[in-house]
């Protein structure tokens, strides 16, 4: 496999017979071999069985679809036949195997998808910055020479992408788990609306905001992994999308995109995440479309509640987790993990209900308040945080892992469809007198339920600024 492949130039050269899934696959297999801290397991013979049968069927001529034969990662939240779901976790490093596929790996398999392994990421997910003390922490080398955060709480999942182990990671979101590591490493990911994908089989976090995405290199590889995931065979619906760099225009022409100028201008987004947005969105005005500056309350809104009342997902968390933090395992727990689940502790039981109460109620008002239109938010504030701080210093990780988690947070408490895409690069210096080139992202967002026109707007997007815009 070369290396940055997408889906749709697999499918091609499979289908050209210049090369097979199970080349593929051993190509893949000795990349992730080659990994530190990207992986919990690696999957070789089930890999190894499923591309035999992969190469099999396009030998025939035919393939399950277009994906047949296409190497992906799963977060180890989803249970995959005969292998422990460890949520990252060094206190299930030796659990049960799980006795079947979750849903979306059965529908992946189902498709004719290669499995690589599962992928490493914050234990029990509950960090956006990816560290993990068990399992070790993926570092992506293309981000410097000094080793920065990999964003979490998917980080195995982006590395194993941006490493080019696989075109594909599966991750799950509940703040913000796909989006961040997808910013911070110069990728796609993609949160669903939650209730667009079966959870059966995927380890909880928070249940009322945990969802499911991909990560990958291009919007057109979301766009087929989620046909996939909703158990189609990846080339359903695709009439639906804009076929030509024309057709993507005249579909931006008629959209409308809203910036909230309150928050690019608040302290903590930086210069380089600000000023590659509007650099974006002036690009975006030049294709034909309309660019409004404007706040929503709702977003402001589900700030103040939250810094009110807590995060929803804190309240979930404590409770998923509560039998371990009162007896023997918190001691091995990541102590950063066990002290942010405590400090959910003293939450009420009336707080939890206000917040759901309010829930629904700005989920309206954000719809209302966009009229059709797509917020652009930053993804993160800032670009990925050197690592050794973070390590080092558990009051500074407490704080930087909120402030990475403050742009995904009310989307995903809004239950938005979001969908992070590279925006351009920060510049920093090096102590050696280099320059680190360390990706920014942008999220677009559309109401609870709106996945196929967000899918539809971002593709359009990808094909009018084509990658070469995000390059260094």
């Amino acid at each position: 496999m070369q290396k940055a492949v997408t889906v749709k130039a697999l499918a091609a050269a499979y289908e050209q017979r210049h090369i097979t899934p199970t080349e593929v696959a051993e190509q893949c297999l000795a990349r992730a071999e080659e990994t530190r801290g990207v992986f919990t397991q690696i999957t070789a013979a089930h890999a190894r069985a499923q591309a035999e049968q992969s190469t099999a069927r396009w030998r025939a001529g035919a393939p399950l679809g277009p994906l047949d034969g296409v190497p992906l990662t799963w977060k180890d939240l989803f249970d995959i036949e005969g292998t422990p779901t460890t949520a990252g976790s060094g206190l299930l490093a030796h659990a049960a195997p799980a006795e079947a596929d979750a849903t979306l790996v059965a529908h992946a398999e189902a498709a004719g998808m290669v499995c690589i392994g599962k992928t490493n990421l914050s234990e029990f997910a509950y960090s956006g910055l990816g560290l993990n003390q068990a399992f070790g922490t993926p570092v992506n080398p293309a981000l410097g020479v000094r080793a920065r955060a990999p964003g979490g709480s998917s980080s195995g999942a982006a590395l194993a992408v941006a490493l080019d182990v696989a075109p594909i990671g599966i991750g799950t979101d509940t703040a913000g788990s796909v989006r961040v590591p997808a910013a911070f490493n110069g990728l796609i990911g993609y949160r669903a609306s939650r209730h667009r994908y079966a959870m059966t089989g995927v380890f909880a976090l928070a249940p009322s905001l945990d969802t499911v995405g991909p990560l990958a290199r291009s919007v057109e590889d979301c766009i087929l992994m989620d046909a996939v995931l909703q158990g189609g065979r990846g080339n359903e619906g695709r009439e639906a999308f804009a076929g030509t760099v024309d057709e993507a225009r005249r579909l931006l022409a008629q959209q409308t995109f809203v910036v909230d100028p309150r928050i690019l201008e608040s302290d903590g987004v930086s210069a380089a995440v600000r000023n590659n947005l509007l650099a974006q969105m002036q690009q975006l005005r030049e294709a034909g479309a309309a660019v409004e500056h404007r706040a929503l309350s709702s977003l402001h809104r589900t700030q103040a509640l939250v810094d009110s009342h807590g995060w929803l997902g804190a309240y979930e968390a404590f409770a998923m987790h509560q039998a371990r933090l009162d007896g023997p395992q918190a001691k091995d727990m990541d102590p950063r993990v066990r002290r942010r689940l405590e400090a959910a502790r003293h939450f009420t039981a009336a707080g939890y209900l206000h917040l759901r109460w309010e829930r629904p109620l700005l989920m309206s008002l954000f719809e209302r308040e966009l009229g059709g239109a797509t917020l652009v938010l930053p993804t993160t504030a800032h670009t990925a945080p050197l690592l050794q701080p973070l390590q080092d210093d558990d009051a500074l990780f407490a704080s930087t892992n909120l402030a990475t988690l403050r742009l995904t947070m009310p989307g995903s408490f809004l239950d938005t469809p979001a969908l992070s895409m590279p925006s351009g690069f920060e510049r920093v210096r090096a102590p050696d007198a280099t320059t680190d080139a360390l990706p920014t992202g942008m999220q677009l967002m559309r109401p609870r339920g709106d996945d196929l026109r967000l899918l539809q707007i971002a593709f359009a997007l990808e094909q009018v600024f084509s990658s070469t815009n995000f390059k260094e």
